[in-house]
């Protein structure tokens, strides 16, 4: 094992850092972390949202039921998640999207099937939340370790900016197209696998968004959405494969249009913004963005319009 992740308390939290410190860990700054620290080859990283605890590296199992397990968590969890958590263990279908708050490239909706043994073969891979994976390398590898595993069925949907833009203006708002989305991955994958009993996603907005447009589809599937879906191992594995889709569309279209399209909707994406039309002409920007973003105001420079630079 060499990655691992655990919620954790506040408390359990402060409670790490002074073991750490005991244990002389070498502590670090890191975006979005309260902390970070790293002796040998091991790296310990405690992040803000949760909080939740990252283990990654050689050491790892050893650490985890030597350390975290005893001195911070105060039970044996590694070994016992199928006792612990069986819902993330019974068959079901995952479902996440990637690009939905990225001004420039497409909105990608993934699904992925699990089961016991694939639960615990993603589990074992290092399969997480692909907000923590930082390197578009290794979001290449989980997916490749996802789309090989034995018995695991997955389905991607990408909606190309130019789509995106005439569906975002015949669905009116962001949440009808996402919930679209995701009742055409759950479709997809109920035709591979008609006797799995549930889909779980992340909770929308309005939660009878997605469940009006699992009816209009005739899919009686048993439907959850939570917060934190990315939690559960296939939620995970299907957000790898939507940012897998996702940066491998922005690579290819950096390159082809000869600029660089950043993440996000910061200051950087509208200079790209302003700089494609500059080199390719206005129409570029809706093959390229999203248009509803307010973010196009401010590339076209034209006066603000109120509210978020995008919808979620």
């Amino acid at each position: 094992m060499n990655t691992y992740t655990a919620p954790l308390t506040t408390s359990q939290a402060e409670t790490l850092r002074s073991v750490l410190t005991r244990q002389g860990y070498n502590f670090e700054p890191k975006p979005h972390a309260l902390f970070a620290a790293h002796k040998g080859k091991l790296n310990i990283t405690v992040y803000q949202k949760g909080p939740k605890v990252l283990v990654q590296g050689k050491d790892t199992e050893d650490f985890i039921q030597f350390t975290l397990e005893p001195e911070v968590l105060g039970e044996a969890r590694l070994g016992y998640e199928e006792i612990l958590d069986p819902d993330k263990f019974a068959p079901h279908f995952g479902i996440d999207e990637s690009g939905k708050g990225d001004f420039f490239g497409p909105l990608v909706i993934a699904g992925v099937f699990t089961d016991a043994a694939i639960t615990r073969h993603l589990i074992d891979a290092g399969v997480m939340d692909s907000k923590r994976v930082t390197s578009a390398t290794r979001i290449r590898q989980l997916a490749t370790t996802i789309r090989t595993t034995p018995g695991c069925i997955a389905e991607v949907i990408a909606i190309g900016p130019e789509r995106y833009n005439e569906m975002y203006t015949s669905f009116g708002n962001l949440n009808r197209l996402l919930a679209w989305g995701h009742a055409r991955v759950i479709e997809k994958l109920t035709a591979s696998r008609p006797d799995c009993p549930r889909a779980l996603s992340d909770q929308f907005a309005r939660p009878e968004v997605l469940k009006r447009a699992l009816r209009e589809k005739n899919l009686t599937i048993k439907l959850e959405q939570r917060t934190k879906g990315e939690s559960d191992t296939a939620v995970a594995a299907a957000s790898i494969l939507a940012r897998e889709r996702f940066i491998g569309w922005m690579d290819k279209t950096s390159s082809a249009c000869g600029i660089k399209l950043p993440l996000g909707a910061s200051a950087s994406v509208i200079q790209a913004g302003r700089d494609l039309i500059a080199r390719h002409g206005s129409e570029a920007l809706g093959k390229a963005a999203k248009l509803h973003f307010r973010t196009t105001s401010e590339v076209l420079g034209l006066s603000p319009v109120e509210g978020p630079p995008g919808e979620s």
